[in-house]
């Protein structure tokens, strides 16, 4: 395989940083089979609910699309909680992070707020303020936290509840992720 000169960055040449572009964008490429790998590895972590965080993302996103959301919401749904597993305490800014140069500012910010606005829900069942979420109330974006934590987050934590396989979303996270981005 080939490699680049440089054992420092600043002594790199035109040629090994064209190397390292089309290294790059190989990897990229094989971006949507990583994320899908790692929602698959989600079967197997935090314990303690009823089903495991696949099924709460499957779930979350089989309620968006049931509700006629569009593919970005959809496949935010899915990924909104991939950082449990290596940001447990902030989770939901790496989702943010992974989904923001591939969806619009609304559905970023969403990912990116859902865990405070997630609070709401439980924060005073153990002596903490459930309403964080209103220093956000001003904010444009806010209904819609608010919505997709109602609808989608909170209530996909049902065993029963008639969810789509992560197959049935892979052309999705394949479409989203496959974007064109601009560094």
């Amino acid at each position: 395989m080939a490699e680049v000169a440089f054992t420092e960055m600043k002594a790199g040449t035109p040629a090994d940083y064209q190397l390292l572009a089309e290294l790059e964008r190989q990897h990229i490429v094989g971006l949507p089979d990583r994320i899908l790998q790692s929602l698959e590895a989600l079967a197997h972590g935090l314990a303690g609910y009823k089903i495991n965080r696949l099924e709460h993302s499957l779930q979350s996103a089989t309620r968006a699309e049931s509700d006629g959301a569009d593919i970005e919401w959809i496949v935010a749904a899915l990924v909104h909680d991939i950082g449990d597993e290596l940001a447990p305490t902030n989770h939901s800014e790496f989702a943010a992070a992974l989904l923001r140069p591939y969806v619009r500012e609304e559905v970023r910010w969403v990912v990116e707020k859902h865990g405070v606005f997630q609070t709401y829900y439980w924060a005073h069942h153990m002596g903490m303020d459930r309403n964080g979420r209103d220093k956000y109330r001003d904010h444009p974006f806010y209904d819609s936290c608010v919505n997709f934590c109602e609808r989608w987050d909170q209530a996909s934590f049902d065993p029963d509840y008639p969810t789509k396989p992560l197959s049935h979303f892979a052309p999705m996270v394949h479409q989203i992720f496959s974007r064109p981005v601009e560094f």
